[in-house]
């Protein structure tokens, strides 16, 4: 049936942004201080995607979304209660770590073993969304790996807009220097997008949309399957917040033409 799509929506949890996030060394390999105490949001980068696809869902008809998230199930719980309230989805939980220091390829194993298992999906309808990054990894390798697993060879990373036209016809901009896009066209499932912000703003929370969610978000949580992802081979030396330095001169008697030349200077060094 043409202009039926279904959605899948690939995106964890990070710990909010907004918090002093430390790294340390524990038994288990680098993460951050406290890191089971922060408060965590659905991956900004993540989110977009999921407000797109909601958006392509009520333009046809049909259409279905279907989140799938791999996190640690108690976290994840507490970040759905607000998520489920801004759009409809149905949830399909993996436990695992989510952290960004785990190996990508771990996660993309995980996510395609999830979607595999998803029993009304039809992968000739299959548009899967998720971050082009992420706000705790930002390697932009997850869903390159995850659309090489499940076989999905039309892939765009950076996309901001999406047209769906008749008979599956794609118009896909993505994100290039200097602040262009690059057009892509093309027809037919499956595709892969990776979001960048897209052009949507955060849905308000719909109690209604939330209540309808939660019917499935609670028993996907029960039956979520465990994901063993580690930091597989990697070696980290060490881990540290960035250093910041900062000088400060001040300058009474410039001219403001001189204070641009010293800045310009300043960067060309």
């Amino acid at each position: 049936m043409p202009n039926v799509y279904h959605i899948v929506v690939c995106g964890s949890i990070v710990p909010d942004p907004l918090q002093t996030l430390e790294p340390v060394e524990s038994p288990a390999g680098p993460s951050l201080k406290n890191e089971m105490m922060l408060p965590a949001v659905l991956d900004p980068w993540a989110s977009h995607a999921l407000y797109e696809a909601a958006e392509l869902v009520k333009k046809c008809p049909g259409s279905k979304v279907w989140l799938v998230s791999v996190a640690p199930k108690a976290k994840l719980q507490q970040v759905m209660m607000n998520i489920a309230q801004k759009v409809p989805f149905e949830l399909v939980a993996v436990e695992g770590a989510s952290s960004g220091f785990m190996e990508a390829a771990g996660t993309a194993n995980a996510l395609a073993t999830a979607i595999d298992g998803i029993a009304d999906l039809d992968k000739s309808r299959l548009l899967l969304f998720g971050g082009w990054e992420s706000a705790s990894r930002g390697a932009g390798a997850v869903m390159q790996m995850l659309g090489e697993k499940l076989h999905v060879t039309e892939q765009f990373q950076g996309v901001d807009v999406l047209e769906v036209g008749d008979d599956d016809q794609f118009l896909i901009k993505e994100r290039i220097e200097g602040g262009s896009y690059q057009v892509n066209e093309t027809s037919g499932c499956p595709v892969l997008l990776g979001w960048a912000t897209g052009n949507l703003p955060e849905p308000k929370n719909n109690p209604q949309v939330g209540m309808l969610n939660m019917r499935t978000v609670m028993p996907a949580l029960q039956r979520a399957t465990k994901a063993d992802i580690t930091t597989g081979d990697v070696d980290y030396k060490s881990v540290s917040l960035p250093k910041q330095k900062r000088e400060t001169r001040v300058e009474k008697n410039m001219s403001a033409d001189a204070i641009a030349d010293e800045i310009v200077t300043w960067l060309n060094e």
